[in-house]
């Protein structure tokens, strides 16, 4: 319990870094996992990257929806801790668990059998559509350790631990620098197998990261793997969890969908638009990262102090956050615009190519400080477990927004794909003013309904 008493009590400035550290370079080795991937493939061709990109926006299709889950066991847990009541916290760890293996299972059928026709509606065909398919199917098969691992994660997120996660990621990383390149091109029993050979590699490293990650849960006092397979589930708390996940889970599908809608769009520029956008998006993505980490702290703190009670460190964390947020996003729109253009290179060296992508990484630096204003404010609403209005916000910056203005701007007006990246600015930049005063104002009523 010495970690659940430092989120009640240790100073917020060493908890973030305690936290969020840890958090941002197991992000990082993930993101670079992904930049190995798209390395190797892109040595196979354009198309072939164009084909990730296709298949990475499903797969983050089926990550988005697990992240309401996710979310909705570090609040409850955390929460639990926080009033010192650890047979509740383990009910709830381990009635998360079980709901992930459920939704795991239902994701993969229901994915298998939409697959193709998503892709094409997405705007992949020919050589790049087969690509995507032969890739996806089998990854597919990585959502159950996937979904397992990150339902362990975010009951050890709720312990304040996220060095777990970051080792068994580092490990990831390196074992995906050997395997892919032995499994594309083949090594004495191992045959040649391509693209195919790269989502083995994964397939095969998801499941060494789910046996990690279920051992270091195991060690805790929230969780038995023997009596878990012995317990019958609990309703009560499945639909406790639901409640607080699903407007989780309908604001990250959103975004995964709006990521789709993207994608059509710019398909019509032709595939090296597409393959432009997923290398500039794997750019963004490392930039983001210490960002990201900031996350996993704020929603970590405020759920253990929610629980406590203690709102002077909700909004002390609060304000930390931010401050180390638009610090990190300064350095990331100097980074960008210093050394963008070499690190697109590294993945493809077709000049069109890395314009578009050069150009849409630029724009987006400057999105860097609405996301993270987003990005707090979510995380403070998962905390207080008032996460009800983030679906309606992701609708509007994911779905609706884009929709008009990428139409408008590709079929009325015939605009260039800058037109695009714009158009991204506008939305999210709006949808962050918005939701940083809506928390500041459920923070309020929270804090008034305590004193009541």
């Amino acid at each position: 319990m010495k970690k659940t008493n430092e989120l009640l009590t240790k100073d917020i400035k060493q908890l973030i870094i305690q936290i969020a550290v840890p958090s941002s370079i197991g992000m990082f080795f993930n993101t670079m996992y992904n930049v190995v991937d798209t390395f190797y493939i892109g040595q196979i061709s354009t198309q072939a990257i164009s084909a990730l990109t296709y298949s990475f926006m499903i797969f983050a299709m089926l990550l988005s929806i697990s992240f309401g889950l996710s979310s909705a066991i570090t609040s409850y847990v955390g929460g639990a801790l926080g009033q010192h009541k650890v047979k509740m916290a383990g009910i709830y760890a381990s009635s998360g668990i079980s709901l992930f293996m459920i939704i795991s299972l239902f994701l993969m059928i229901i994915s298998a059998l939409l697959l193709e026709d998503i892709f094409v509606f997405m705007g992949a065909s020919g050589e790049v559509l087969d690509y995507a398919l032969e890739y996806t199917y089998i990854i597919l098969i990585g959502t159950f350790p996937m979904l397992i691992g990150l339902g362990a994660n975010s009951v050890l997120i709720a312990l304040g631990d996220t060095k777990s996660y970051r080792n068994i990621l580092i490990v990831g990383f390196f074992l995906n620098i050997i395997l892919d390149p032995l499994f594309i091109h083949g090594f004495y029993l191992i045959p040649p197998l391509g693209l195919s050979g790269v989502a083995l590699a994964t397939i095969l490293i998801q499941y060494i990261t789910l046996a990690y990650m279920l051992y270091k849960l195991h060690k805790t006092s929230l969780f038995n793997i023997t009596i878990f397979f012995r317990s019958k589930p609990n309703i009560q708390v499945f639909k406790q969890l639901a409640i607080q996940a699903v407007p989780i889970s309908i604001n990250m599908f959103l975004s995964s969908l709006g990521s789709i809608i993207t994608m059509y769009f710019v398909s019509t520029y032709g595939f090296k638009a597409v393959a432009a956008f997923g290398i500039g998006y794997r750019v963004e993505q490392i930039i983001l990262l210490p960002i990201l980490g900031l996350n996993t702290a704020v929603i970590s703190i405020v759920s253990n102090n929610f629980g406590a009670k203690n709102f002077e460190r909700i909004d002390e964390v609060i304000t930390k956050a931010l401050k180390y947020g638009y610090i990190m996003s300064a350095m990331g729109v100097v980074l960008i615009a210093l050394f963008g253009k070499y690190m697109i290179m590294v993945f493809d060296t077709d000049t069109q190519v890395i314009d578009i992508a050069y150009t849409y990484i630029i724009f987006e630096s400057f999105i860097f400080f609405s996301f993270i204003t987003l990005f707090i404010a979510t995380s403070t609403l998962q905390g207080i477990k008032k996460p009800f209005i983030i679906p309606y916000i992701s609708f509007y910056r994911q779905i609706l927004m884009p929709v008009i203005f990428f139409y408008l701007a590709v079929n009325i007006f015939d605009l260039p794909i800058e037109s695009l990246w714009i158009s991204m600015f506008v939305i999210i930049t709006s949808a962050a003013v918005y939701m940083k005063f809506y928390a500041k104002k459920q923070l309020a009523l929270a804090r008034n309904k305590i004193k009541k």
